[in-house]
């Protein structure tokens, strides 16, 4: 009889404890702003990725971004930069050595992904 009770004390408070509703977070998918269609980047150089911090919701879901490279609407495996605060607005990466092409996008994870216009990237001497 006292392990039904005990048991059933514990699993009220166990259900209690679930009940409370967790903090309401935002998504904050700032919009890229750079490269903007028309840019070309050039394999090797530095260049600056910039997104729209202006109005980031007071509980921000995940804080943390990456930057990765998109190919003809396709995530590549290459990973731009990471493990920065979404809220800095602005970036500098390396252009990376790929096949040259008017096809390339950023994709700004945090959040969510939100990707740049279309842009090119040449100076390889590689393509298809």
């Amino acid at each position: 009889m006292k392990f039904t009770a005990v048991f059933a004390s514990l699993l009220v408070a166990a259900l209690s404890a679930a009940a409370n509703p967790l903090e309401a977070r935002d998504v904050f998918d700032p919009p890229v702003t750079s490269p903007t269609a028309g840019t070309v980047w050039v394999s090797g150089q530095t260049q600056t990725v910039t997104w729209d911090t202006s109005n980031p919701p007071k509980d921000i879901t995940n804080a943390v971004g990456k930057l990765v490279l998109v190919k003809d609407k396709v995530t590549t495996p290459l990973i731009l930069a990471e493990n920065f605060s979404i809220l800095l607005g602005s970036i500098e990466v390396t252009v990376p050595l790929v096949v040259e092409g008017s096809d390339y996008q950023i994709d700004l994870f945090g959040d969510s992904g939100n990707l740049s216009p279309v842009f090119t990237i040449t100076g390889s001497g590689a393509s298809f």
